[in-house]
C-alpha cells in the first residue's frame, strides 16, 4: 500500500499545521464533484477549502459537502457570452457543442478569480483548464497546482512534450501509437478513434484558444501538476510526466467517495430484489454521452440478447422526445419483467452495491470507474469517443486485465448487438477462461484499494508533499 505515503504519513501527523487551499475546477458537473471529493478528504485533516463554484450550480453540490465549517462556497457570477442561453453555468446547462463558450464565460471571470484570491489569500489554488491562472497566482505570490481529474496514462499519451511539439500537424496513423518514451506499450488506439482525436487537435476550447494548447498551457506554467491515483498503479505516467515537464507530478490517493447518507430508493430496491445475487447488468453511460439512435437501439438489443436482468440508465438520443419513442420496436414488451431502461439521475454507487448487481456497463469515466474498482461487479468497458475514456479502457482491459472492452468496428468504431452481449458474458461466465482472470485481477485490485489505511496514507502524502510545495 502506499509505501512512500505511509512514511509521508507519519511526518504529516506530526505537523498539524493546515494550508488553505483555494479550488477553481472546470464549470463541468464531472470536474465539480470530484474536486469536492478531494476538498472532503484534505477538510477531514483540518484543510481549509475556499470552493470557488458557479452561482446558480452551489446548491447541486452542498448536500456533499461534509465539512461546511472548512470547506467555503464562494458563488461566482459566470457572465453571458452570446450564442449561450441565458442562465447556463455549466456543461449540463446545454449542448456538447456549446460547451467552448462555457470555457470563454470562465475564461472572463478572471477579474472577479484575482479580486477573490486578493481577499482571501490562499497559500496555493488547484485548477485545470484555466491555463491563465499560474501567470495571475505567481503575481499574487500564490502557488499553482493542475489538478487533473483525467488519468496521467491519459495526459502522457495525448499532451506530453513529444505529442506537443507539432500538435496540430499530428495525424491518426501518429495518434495511433503512444508518444517517444511512453512507459506502456500495451495502450494503444483504433483507426476511428486516432481519427477523432487527431480532428480534436484543431479543436477551439473557449476565447479561441485550442484545447490542447489550453492544456498544455497549465501543465507547462503550473507550480506542480497533480491527479487522483496511487504510485502502484500510475507511477509509471507519473515518472514519465515528472521527466518530461521537469516539475513534482503528485498523486491524491484513490478518493474513494465516502458512502451516501442516503438510502437506495425504495422502487430500485425492491426491483434489484427480485433477482439473484450477482444477476443484474447495471449500465450507465455517463451524464452527458447520447448515443446515435441506431447504437441506442443495437445497445439495448444487446443486453436483451444476454438473457439477464438489466438496468440502462442512458440519454435519450438525439431527435426524439422521449426514450421510449426510441426503444427497437417490440422490445418493452419482449423484457418487460426483466429490463428497465431510465433516463433520469440515479444513485449509482449504491445501486453498484447492491448483491443483485453483477456487471457494470460503464463508458469509462474516472469517478465511475473508480465506484466500479472497489465494487464486486465486473467491469465491461464500452469508452466514449474521448481521449480519457480510451485510455482508461486500454488501461482497464489491456494493462490490468480487470475488465473486458465491447468490441468495435476498427475505422467506424460501431458496435454490434453480439459484440455487447458477448462482453457481457464473458466476465459473467464462470468457465470461461478470460473472464475468471478479470476476475482474479480485479478482486486483487479492489481489496488493495479498499485495504485499511491505504487511502488514508496516500492522502497524508499527498498533503506533505503539497506543504513541500509551499516551502
Amino acid at each position: 500500500m502506499c509505501r512512500e505515503a505511509a512514511n509521508l504519513s507519519r511526518q504529516t501527523n506530526m505537523d498539524a499545521s493546515s494550508m488553505h487551499i483555494a479550488m477553481f475546477p472546470w464549470f463541468a458537473m464531472g470536474h465539480l464533484t470530484p474536486y469536492l471529493h478531494l476538498s472532503n478528504k484534505l477538510a477531514k485533516r483540518g484543510h481549509r477549502i475556499s470552493f470557488f463554484i458557479p452561482k446558480r450550480t452551489q446548491h447541486k453540490l452542498e448536500q456533499f459537502n461534509l465539512f461546511p465549517h472548512l470547506i467555503t462556497f464562494y458563488p461566482i457570477n459566470v457572465p453571458h457570452v452570446e450564442g449561450l442561453p441565458h442562465g447556463a453555468e455549466t456543461t449540463s446547462d446545454v449542448s456538447f457543442s456549446l460547451g467552448p463558450l462555457i470555457m470563454t464565460a470562465m475564461d472572463r471571470t478572471e477579474k472577479d478569480i484575482e479580486l477573490l484570491l486578493i481577499e482571501l489569500k490562499p497559500q496555493i489554488v488547484f485548477f485545470d483548464f484555466t491555463y491563465w491562472l499560474p501567470n495571475l497566482t505567481r503575481r499574487l505570490g500564490i502557488k499553482s497546482f493542475q489538478y487533473m481529474i483525467v488519468s496521467p496514462a491519459t495526459v502522457a499519451y495525448n499532451a506530453s512534450p513529444p505529442r506537443m511539439q507539432n500538435s496540430v500537424n499530428l495525424t491518426e496513423v501518429d495518434l495511433m501509437q503512444p508518444p517517444l518514451g511512453y512507459p506502456v506499450s500495451s495502450i494503444k488506439l483504433h483507426a476511428h478513434e486516432a481519427k477523432f482525436l487527431a480532428s480534436k487537435r484543431n479543436w477551439e476550447f473557449g476565447s479561441g484558444v485550442l484545447f490542447y494548447d489550453r492544456l498544455y498551457g497549465g501543465l507547462s506554467l503550473s507550480d506542480a501538476i497533480g491527479f487522483k491515483g496511487c504510485r502502484e498503479i500510475e507511477g509509471p505516467y507519473v515518472d514519465y510526466l515528472e521527466e518530461q515537464f521537469g516539475k513534482s507530478v503528485l498523486l491524491s490517493g484513490p478518493i474513494i467517495p465516502e458512502p451516501p447518507n442516503t438510502v437506495l430508493e425504495g422502487r430500485w430496491g425492491s426491483w434489484l430484489e427480485r433477482f439473484k445475487p450477482d444477476s443484474v447488468i447495471f449500465c450507465a453511460l455517463g451524464s452527458e454521452w447520447k448515443l446515435p439512435h441506431d447504437q441506442f437501439q443495437e445497445f439495448l438489443l444487446g443486453l436483451e440478447l444476454t438473457g439477464l436482468p438489466f438496468l440502462a440508465v442512458l440519454k435519450t438520443p438525439i431527435g426524439f422526445e422521449t426514450l421510449e419513442a426510441a426503444l427497437p420496436e417490440g422490445f418493452k414488451e419482449r423484457v418487460e419483467e426483466r429490463g428497465i431502461v431510465h433516463g433520469g439521475w440515479i444513485q449509482q454507487q449504491l445501486i453498484l452495491e447492491h448483491p443483485s448487481v453483477g456487471c457494470f456497463i460503464t463508458h469509462c469515466g474516472a469517478g465511475s470507474l473508480t465506484e466500479a474498482l472497489v465494487n464486486k461487479c465486473q467491469i465491461v468497458l464500452l469508452p466514449q469517443v474521448d481521449g480519457d475514456h480510451i485510455v482508461n479502457a486500454r488501461m482497464m482491459g489491456e494493462n490490468l486485465k480487470i475488465g473486458v472492452e465491447v468490441e468495435k468496428g476498427e475505422e467506424d468504431g460501431w458496435f454490434t448487438k453480439e459484440s455487447v452481449s458477448k462482453a457481457v458474458k464473458i466476465v459473467m461466465d464462470d468457465e470461461n477462461e478470460v473472464g475468471r482472470e478479470v476476475r482474479t485481477n480485479h478482486a486483487k485490485l479492489r481489496n488493495f484499494l479498499v485495504s485499511h489505511n491505504l487511502e488514508s496514507a496516500c492522502v497524508d502524502g499527498f498533503c506533505q508533499k503539497l506543504r513541500d510545495l509551499l516551502k
